[in-house]
């Protein structure tokens, strides 16, 4: 569902009705296994599915003056396209890049391409610092304007925030 907005303005004497889709259009992009949430690991990742958390963020981002879209991908070549593609298609990304997170190269350099168009946020669910050592490294950190992790699900609503306040 679109909302519009009226904006009523008068120049001399002429009355301009502005009509337009002003919410701010973010990306929550998730990669790798994430689609297994809810299913796996329930302790580290909680018992929802990604369905219902998404479905919860479409709500979360539409109080706030989002309009909310949703991708996940086990591949990273689709990953990266969407990355490449954000920056004509959207004001904001969150980004939950999974196990990717730790080594894709590939994702960092896509991020970094698009980053000036479009700010990135990176989260977890977990606390990846205190996780196994390979999960305390993340490539696409330094590309991002911020890595919020460790607050469950609150960690997409946190960098939907964040979002608002930049873009």
């Amino acid at each position: 569902m679109m909302l519009l907005y009226f904006l009523l303005t008068c120049i001399g004497n002429w009355f301009i009705i502005v009509v337009g889709d002003f919410m701010k259009k973010i990306l929550v992009l998730n990669g790798p296994n994430l689609n297994m949430t809810g299913i796996r690991k329930k302790n580290v990742y909680g018992g929802e599915t990604l369905k219902q958390i998404n479905d919860e963020l479409r709500l979360y981002g539409k109080a706030h003056g989002a309009r909310m879209s949703f991708f996940q991908s086990n591949h990273e070549g689709d990953i990266i396209d969407v990355i490449h593609e954000s920056k004509d298609e959207f004001d904001g990304v969150v980004i939950n890049a999974g196990a990717y997170t730790h080594y894709s190269y590939a994702i960092r350099d896509a991020i970094e391409a698009v980053k000036d168009y479009t700010p990135f946020v990176e989260v977890h669910m977990s606390d990846i610092h205190k996780r196994e050592d390979f999960r305390k490294i993340s490539v696409i950190t330094d590309v991002c304007v911020k890595q919020i992790c460790g607050y469950g699900k609150d960690s997409y609503k946190m960098g939907i925030d964040l979002l608002m306040e930049i873009i």
